[in-house]
């Protein structure tokens, strides 16, 4: 009888205990943790769209900024292209393939015998940078002009179009006041970007003026 009332007691007592508070506070912990998890989900979320925004606006102020940089050197110019690359071999030793070539169009400045343009043929959508070769000036005072390539053997009338053998002031883009070998820009821009200084092209890189 004994042992029964042991037993029972053992009974009682096992079915007055309570679970431990541990796994409630676990629980009550991973709710915390899940909710600051959204929290930082959520920021996340918030900051992206921002940043792309940011980097959006900014690529749009660049290309801005370059167009409002170009339309004013064309309105102080009078060139449709201030600034042109040299694509041949023709113009050698004077300008190689690459160089930059800074131009002025203005209507008072006579064009001369030696002078160095950039005209554009009917037909062609790339300009040729040639030097002028000979003038044709009429009694009513309307020039022609003709050029020539540097390191080409004849004139550039092969070039014209059918049945043009003069070029006008109209067919010109505009006159080299100006260059700058191709490494020196390829130079400048490396600077920009790096901030390293190539020592071995620095002594190289200078602008001509005529």
């Amino acid at each position: 009888m004994a042992k029964l009332a042991k037993a029972g007691k053992n009974q009682g007592n096992s079915k007055k205990t309570t679970p431990p508070p541990k796994e409630v506070e676990e629980d009550s912990e991973d709710k915390e943790m899940s909710e600051d998890e959204e929290d930082d989900s959520s920021g996340e979320e918030v900051v992206i769209p921002q940043k792309l925004y940011y980097q959006v606006l900014n690529f749009g102020m660049i290309v801005s900024s370059a167009l409002m940089i170009w339309k004013g050197l064309m309105v102080i110019t009078g060139s449709e292209s201030p600034i042109v690359v040299v694509l041949s071999g023709s113009m050698e030793p004077a300008f190689h393939r690459g160089d930059l070539l800074f131009l002025t169009n203005r209507v008072e400045d006579p064009i001369r015998v030696g002078e160095i343009v950039v005209f554009r043929i009917e037909g062609r959508e790339i300009p040729i940078v040639h030097r002028v070769l000979k003038i044709h000036e009429k009694q009513n005072g309307h020039i022609k002009f003709l050029t020539k390539g540097d390191n080409n053997a004849v004139d550039d009338r092969g070039l014209y179009k059918q049945g043009q053998h003069w070029l006008e002031k109209k067919d010109v883009v505009g006159r080299a006041r100006g260059m700058q070998y191709f490494f020196c820009w390829v130079y400048s821009c490396w600077f920009i970007v790096s901030k390293k200084p190539a020592l071995l092209f620095l002594g190289r890189c200078r602008t001509f003026c005529y």
